[in-house]
This record gives structure tokens, sequence and C-alpha cells, in this order.
């Protein structure tokens, strides 16, 4: 019995304006007061995604989030971390080496804001994310020796598909790398994924991956779209994702996740 329904972003929850149609906020909406619990999974921070928490109504007491592709889950209402995993500022050092060595852009995240590394050519995460995140300019031996969420790499699709092909072993040793959209490649802990996020959160509302839907269209979905008991592909998700899918429905800005949920539910 369906539970949960969990939910990447971008280019599947939201269309290409960024934004959930009235169609999914209502489809969702009333789901969620039968019972159903409905959680945004994204590599975002929680504040970059408020907006979308507040439209969808998601601020119960057991309404919860999964940000940093899996690297934090928190309480909405109070945003009290249920668990949080991430990386010391040292184990940047092999990435940001090979990028310094291949002119190719990084930027690191903590658990509220972007670093811009402006001792490695510019990125463009700002303008493809195109999120209320806040950006800070820095040199990367200026960065604070605090925990951080992750890395990202933002450039042309040619560009990342040829420095992921040409990763040395000790950068694919030592990263979770995922394509999370076709112009931002992330660099996570070992083992991170959506997945390891909603286990933990399945646990704690005493579920597990036998109550959970899963809507996905990228890399970084692959996991949490192989577990769950319905695990449905975009109609613009990528091959890989669709092959693992036991389900796809409709294109992101044709309110792909209401059309399923429609039929599932028979709503």
């Amino acid at each position: 019995m369906i539970k949960m329904i969990a939910l990447d972003l971008d280019n599947t929850l939201l269309n290409s304006a960024k934004e959930i149609s009235d169609e999914n906020v209502s489809t969702l909406q009333k789901l969620h007061k039968k019972g159903i619990a409905v959680v945004l999974c994204t590599g975002r921070p929680i504040n970059a995604v408020w907006p979308y928490v507040k439209q969808l109504g998601l601020t119960e007491e057991n309404d919860y989030t999964i940000t940093f592709n899996g690297g934090m889950v928190i309480r909405n209402h109070d945003q009290k971390v249920l668990n949080q995993k991430g990386l010391t500022l040292d184990d940047f050092s092999l990435i940001h080496q090979y990028a310094l060595d291949n002119d190719l852009p990084l930027d690191i995240l903590d658990f509220e804001k972007v670093y811009e590394l402006t001792d490695l050519v510019k990125s463009t995460y700002k303008e493809v994310l195109n999120s209320p995140l806040e950006f800070v300019p820095i040199d990367f031996k200026k960065l604070d020796d605090k925990p951080y969420s992750k890395a990202i790499m933002s450039e042309q699709i040619a560009t990342l598909d040829n420095a992921r092909a040409n990763f040395p072993s000790e950068i694919t040793d030592h990263y979770k790398i995922v394509r999370s959209q076709p112009k931002i490649m992330e660099f996570l802990p070992l083992n991170m994924s959506k997945a390891t996020g909603l286990n933990i959160l399945l646990k704690h509302l005493d579920m597990d991956f036998s109550n959970l839907m899963a809507f996905g269209d990228a890399e970084n979905d692959y996991e949490m779209i192989e577990a769950a008991n319905v695990g449905v592909a975009m109609g613009n998700a990528s091959d890989e994702i669709k092959s693992i899918a036991t389900d796809v429905t409709v294109d992101h800005d044709d309110d792909g996740v209401a059309v399923f949920l429609h039929k599932y539910f028979n709503e």
C-alpha cells in the first residue's frame, strides 16, 4: 500500500518555468489530506525549496523534505534535522585540483549556501539552477574547515561528458558522481543517494520501500526509482531511468505527476 510519494523537483514536479502547475498542486494536496506523505526529494537546501513546500502545504508535524540528494532529512514545520551526512573541506581537494588542472569550474555547498570558487574558471551553476540560493564568491584556500554537503560542476553538456569520461580512478573512487541535470554534475559522499535519505525517513515513520511511490527523471533519481514499490519515470526522463521504472508518465510540462496520480488512485 502506497503511503508516501517522493518527488524530484527539476524536470519532474517543476515544469520548464520552474513552477509547480495548479493541477499538480491540487492533486498532491488532495492525497496529502487523505494521509499520504508527500516528500520533495532534491539536491537543493531547504531554504531553496521552501516556497514549494509552502505552496503544497507540507508544513504539518510529520511533513519532511529530503535535501542534498539524500544528505539531509529535515522536518518542515520547525526545520529540525532528522539526519545529516556530508563531506569535509579536505574531501574536496582531489576534485578541486582536477578542476584547476583542467580549466573546469567548481562550486562547493555547505548546508545553506553555495561557494563559487573564484580561483577556477567561472561556473554556470547560478544561471542553470535559477533558484534563490545565496552565492558567495571565494577562493578555495579561504573556505572554512567545516562540514559541507557536496561539490557541483556546472558546464556545457559536452564539457561535462568529456570530464567524466576522463576522471582518474582516484576521483571516481572518492565520490558518488551523478548528473542531476544535463549541465550539472554533482560530487557527493560515497553511497549517498535520495534512496539513502528516504530509507531513514521511511523507517522513522514506520514504513518501508513497499509503501513508496517515487517520481524522477535524471541519474540522481536512479536509486529511489529502483527502490520504490512504484517507480515512475517522467516522459522527459533519460532512457536509463525509464529502463528501471515500473511506469512511465507524460512530460513534466504536461502535468506528468498529476496524470499518473489520477490514474493510479482513481482520482
